[in-house]
């Protein structure tokens, strides 16, 4: 063999057995970051490996020559330099909340639970048609901001006569930060409690989307909260409780994740600090309330293309080229870590069916064609709740029922204003408890 060919080999060996220590090298780092909760911004898990490295490359080499101890610390700089960029911060670590909308001004309420709250007002449009009673919307996340397509669909609300209140949940948007350890489902359910209290109007209509129809269906289990709703829409809920949150199964028909064009825009996951964070957070290795990325800074570093195909997921396949553009860079905020401690919450509390079996609040649940909710999360809750009257399935849309295309819209106030107005519904009455066997058999 060629001396040229055997300098080659042996030099692809030393870059191969570089690179490998390089990979273990962050491999230990990551092991303790996790160890350590991300202790310190993560410094306590990079000083450690730094120090330990250093020391073996140095032993390694004590009895060779000053170049080959220089070649062997050569791996621990690199892993040094790779993993630094996990500890350091590249957006402010002090909450940055978003600019006012051009259209509706936050007030800011406290309320009797602790939490400080954005709130927005949308008074009837229309003053020949005005509504006696209140609607508050509970809007999706957890602890999400409201959208900008949100916002116009209350505004049609209000234009139908209904004087609109809502809040972003303590945490989302321009509301106030909470201690980790404060965030849970119960909290989320006692500000609703203390916000319609503060509200000063009687009993109120409630719609609650999504995650904010699991705050509701959990009001509904609770009789001293449910005496404050006069009506309530559970629209598109996710899991109740913890039995709930376990059942696997099917979902709607087929929605646009996956054929969707992918999210344009920054990604704090292409940034290795918050790629590291959010990822350990996900797979359950760092507490919501880790030492790596504080909650405010994990908060400004979330950005909308994070959500990836969540965003797809909540609209039909056949949409999945024309899918609106939700919310505007400025006004988007999401707490992942708050976020996953509320789910978490909701994943370990016992069955509510009993209390839920007690309602007397009429209720009506929508349902969406091309729904990414579990069917179960849906059916378990029209199973246990004897006062839902009526359940509207609607198709030709996606999670996000009222999204701006087509007739959705109007589709959905329709639905909506029926209901709350004890008015003949748009839809058939389908599914009803009777139907869940069948329904869920079609949907599999």
């Amino acid at each position: 063999m060629r001396p040229s060919v055997l300098r080659l080999i042996r030099f692809a060996g030393r870059l191969l057995t570089a690179a490998a220590a390089v990979a273990g090298l962050v491999v230990v780092f990551l092991a303790l970051i996790v160890l350590t909760d991300g202790a310190g911004s993560g410094l306590a898990a990079w000083a450690a490996t730094l120090g330990v490295a250093t020391a073996a490359a140095l032993w390694w080499g004590r009895r060779r020559t000053r170049r080959a101890r220089l070649v062997l610390l050569l791996p621990v700089v690199v892993a040094a330099a790779l993993t630094a960029s996990v500890c350091i911060p590249t957006v402010s670590t002090a909450r940055r909340y978003p600019p006012d909308l051009p259209f509706a001004a936050a007030q800011h309420w406290s309320l009797a639970t602790g939490s400080r709250v954005a709130v927005y007002h949308y008074p009837p449009a229309n003053a020949g048609t005005r509504h006696p009673v209140p609607l508050v919307y509970l809007n999706g996340g957890p602890v999400r901001g409201i959208s900008v397509l949100d916002h116009r669909f209350l505004q049609l609300l209000a234009q139908q006569g209904y004087d609109v209140y809502t809040y972003e949940q303590a945490g989302g948007g321009r509301s106030d930060l909470l201690p980790m350890d404060q965030y849970s489902i119960s909290r989320s359910v006692r500000d609703l409690d203390a916000f319609v209290d503060r509200l000063g109007k009687g009993s109120v209509d409630v719609l609650g989307f999504s995650s904010g129809a699991v705050v509701l269906t959990r009001a509904l289990a609770d009789p001293g909260v449910a005496a404050h709703v006069h009506r309530a829409v559970i629209a598109e809920p996710g899991p109740m409780d913890g039995p709930t949150a376990r059942i696997t199964g099917h979902t709607g028909r087929p929605s646009a994740r996956g054929i969707a064009p992918a999210m344009t825009g920054p990604r704090s996951t292409h940034v290795p600090r918050y790629a590291v964070a959010f990822g350990l957070m996900r797979l359950d290795l760092l507490s919501p309330d880790n030492g790596l990325v504080g909650q405010a800074e994990g908060d400004n570093a979330f950005t909308a293309a994070d959500l990836g195909s969540d965003t797809a997921s909540a609209y039909c396949a056949r949409d999945a080229h024309r899918i609106p553009v939700e919310n505007t860079t400025q006004n988007f905020s999401f707490s992942p870590a708050a976020s996953l401690r509320v789910e978490q919450t909701i994943k370990d509390s016992p069955s509510i069916a009993p209390q839920l079996g007690r309602s007397q609040t009429p209720a009506m649940l929508m349902i969406a064609e091309c729904s990414s909710q579990v069917r179960q999360w849906e059916t378990a809750i029209l199973a246990a709740d004897p006062a839902i009257q009526r359940t509207q399935y609607m198709p030709g849309v996606g999670h996000h029922m009222w999204n701006g295309l087509d007739d959705n819209d109007r589709r959905a106030v329709a639905t909506i204003t029926a209901f709350l107005q004890d008015k003949p519904a748009p839809l058939p009455n389908y599914p009803t408890r009777d139907d869940i066997p069948a329904f869920l058999h079609d949907n599999m």
